[in-house]
């Protein structure tokens, strides 16, 4: 995921070099940023889900135990 990142980051350098306006650029690389930003959010979140759902899932389990 990374070096896809990278490579897309990478390449809006480039194309932004052809490019005669810096605010092209700018706002380029700025959606560049905000693509990253989102899709780390995301993952953070879904790691959360996840860890939050084996955690229910053993206290379930403890209580289940319990119970018997």
């Amino acid at each position: 995921m990374k070096k896809l990142l990278f490579v897309l980051v990478l390449g809006a350098f480039v194309a932004c070099n052809d490019s005669s306006s810096t605010e092209n650029a700018i706002d380029s690389t700025a959606s560049v940023i905000d693509s990253t930003a989102d899709a780390r959010i995301d993952s953070v979140q879904d790691v959360k889900d996840s860890v939050v759902n084996v955690i229910d899932s053993s206290a379930d389990a403890k209580t289940e135990a319990i119970k018997n």
